[in-house]
């Protein structure tokens, strides 16, 4: 069975509770539920990883070499400027990387709007709320 790590930066751990009108009333914990039976229907594991610490970000994306064979992030803020994650994600893009954002970073505040992340990832997919999860976990099952 392929293994996949989804890790979900800072304030993640706040949905439900966070500007619902951009990110909805679902919490972190039961979106991780629904990536998770998703990922079993199409054959994948899923662990799930949530830090509001950068380095802790960085040394979880590292073990993706040796312990997954692909890998779904969600940097939250740190998308906009942690050049730290980008070089993390390159040093072991031997394995798939897909980023994830629930709203359409494209269309919010000027600074949301650039991702410095996005080179180093093999796609990203935002805009489709909690769905933006599932439709990365399709996507990555076809790179491994």
């Amino acid at each position: 069975m392929k293994k996949i790590l989804v890790i979900n930066g800072p304030n993640l751990n706040m949905l439900g509770i966070r500007e619902r009108n951009i990110y909805g009333s679902d919490t972190l914990d039961s979106i991780n539920a629904e990536v998770k039976a998703y990922a079993e229907t199409l054959g994948m594991d899923c662990d799930f990883f949530q830090s509001n610490c950068e380095g802790e970000i960085i040394t979880k994306i590292h073990t993706v070499l040796t312990e997954y064979d692909g890998c779904i992030i969600n940097a939250g803020a740190y998308t906009h400027y942690s050049y730290a994650i980008r070089d993390a994600i390159e040093c072991v893009k031997a394995k798939p990387f897909i980023e994830v954002h629930m709203s359409d970073i494209k269309a919010r505040e000027e600074f949301r709007r650039v991702s410095v992340i996005t080179e180093v990832c093999k796609d990203i997919i935002a805009g489709f709320g909690k769905d933006s999860y599932k439709l990365a976990v399709k996507a990555i099952g076809e790179l491994i």
